[in-house]
């Protein structure tokens, strides 16, 4: 089930979780080229689209931001790919954006949300992340290049 969900002081500011509603080529231009997801294949992220739960943020019928939830909706979601249009920011959107992923209900009683970061830690201080409880527990496997080089 979609949502669509108007801002409350910012007329014409809206955000929608109907992927369907969304400019893909926008959010795929915005993305290609942020440091998490360089070169990111448009097909790659239509499909990781499909498979989350997707905030749209709009001003009118202008994408002007966007936010994706990877979750099982019960125990576990990764906050990913969330942003603002320079040209949007300092308006508070990041802050909107983020609390009504936080809000949504499939989002609700998990034990675990977790997100990368390299520049926004203050931002999601304010809705409960932390830095690891035990760093030591928790691995990965790292391919940040797996976009620029191709499939390994």
């Amino acid at each position: 089930m979609s949502t669509r969900i108007d801002h409350p002081s910012l007329p014409g500011v809206w955000l929608t979780t109907d992927i369907d509603e969304m400019d893909r080529d926008a959010i795929h231009a915005f993305l290609a080229t942020s440091y998490w997801s360089e070169g990111i294949p448009k097909d790659t992220l239509v499909k990781a689209m499909q498979q989350s739960l997707c905030f749209g943020l709009f001003e009118g019928q202008q994408q002007i931001g966007f936010a994706r939830a990877v979750t099982d909706r019960a125990t576990f979601a990764y906050l990913a790919d969330v942003y603002i249009e320079p040209t949007h920011r300092d308006k508070g959107l990041g802050i909107w954006l983020t609390e009504q992923l936080m809000a949504h209900t499939d989002l609700q009683g998990l034990r675990r949300m977790m997100l990368a970061t390299r520049d926004a830690h203050s931002l999601y201080r304010r809705f409960g992340f932390t830095k690891l409880t035990k760093p030591n527990t928790i691995m990965e496997r790292w391919r940040p290049a797996i976009y620029r080089e191709g499939k390994e």
